[in-house]
């Protein structure tokens, strides 16, 4: 059973959950950019929660069906074709044998998934699945997938076609607010440039990618541009000796050297990461305890989705 690429678009990437417990190597951990949808995916399907899934940055995704599959799509609010027919998304649908399926991407949000009822099935490196072009690593030979690749998928037992109730799709917007959690770092700014940072909106800028979001804006400066190198967490924001922002993102560097004013909620990344150039983004500080219950929140929230089959 398997899916044919016969166009891949702009960038398109097998992931799993991501790559843990191998930063001390000097391997980042990858994995879906918008982590929400890609669980809700997945559990549309009845999925593992670690299933692959195909990563579409852009649209421009075409696939034929080389077996019955049920499939899902999830995040960017795309156009999805199956043939002619165009479908909702958050739902599952049936991709018979010589299907051809097909996203287009839309004025709002950035990055779709497209996951497969028991997932795609191919080897995994160092524990994961999840393609990491920088370093070569994961997916089909650490690339971008490409036109002729194949996709393995898992036998599908159950064709139960679910769909996610629409009250409970996220909402895509050109603008975002981020929760942040200041760092240990904090007082290498000043007031002034704290207040400067969390006071204005700032510019996605169009070299940003899946390692991190460069920022335009107001230039913060710390008293001290460069430290002893540390690890570096999901989300952490890099002040760089222009004053200009960088969130730093699932293809991160695993250590670095720029002080940093806090990381972005962990939660929030997945708003971050479907924002396209020249979209904007406001930053709004909470304390670690705020952080832990808007996770738990979420969690709730994933364990709680209403579901119910798609006629």
């Amino acid at each position: 059973m398997a899916i044919e690429i016969n166009e891949a678009g702009f960038l398109s990437l097998l992931q799993d959950r991501g790559r843990f417990g191998h930063h001390r190597i000097g391997l980042t951990t990858g994995g879906p950019m918008d982590l929400n949808a890609y669980r809700i995916c997945n559990r549309l399907l009845g999925n593992p929660e670690d299933a692959a899934v195909v990563e579409v940055t852009l649209g421009g995704l075409v696939v034929t069906a080389t077996a019955d599959h049920l499939i899902c799509v999830t995040g960017a609010p795309v156009e999805l074709k199956i043939n002619d027919e165009t479908l909702p998304l958050w739902s599952c649908h049936q991709l018979k044998t010589g299907d051809t399926l097909s996203l287009k991407a839309g004025d709002v949000g950035l990055r779709s998934y497209l996951g497969v009822a028991n997932g795609f099935d191919t080897d995994s490196n160092f524990d994961s699945v999840s393609t990491v072009v920088r370093e070569k690593i994961g997916g089909i030979n650490g690339e971008k997938l490409a036109a002729g690749d194949i996709l393995n998928c898992g036998d599908a037992e159950s064709t139960l076609k679910m769909k996610l109730l629409s009250e409970q799709h996220p909402i895509y917007n050109n603008h975002v607010s981020l929760r942040v959690i200041p760092g240990y770092q904090y007082d290498y700014f000043s007031k002034i440039d704290v207040k400067r940072f969390f006071s204005n909106r700032y510019k996605v800028s169009d070299r940003s990618d899946r390692m991190g979001y460069r920022l335009l804006g107001p230039s913060i400066q710390s008293k001290s541009e460069q430290l002893l190198s540390e690890g570096i967490s999901l989300g952490a924001i890099q002040i760089p000796a222009d004053g200009q922002p960088i969130v730093l993102l699932n293809d991160r560097q695993t250590i670095g050297g720029y002080p940093k004013l806090g990381s972005v909620l962990s939660l929030d990344i997945s708003l971050l990461a479907q924002l396209k150039p020249g979209n904007t983004v406001e930053f709004k500080p909470i304390s670690i305890e705020t952080a832990h219950n808007l996770i738990h929140l979420n969690e709730y929230y994933i364990n709680e989705l209403k579901m119910t089959e798609l006629m």
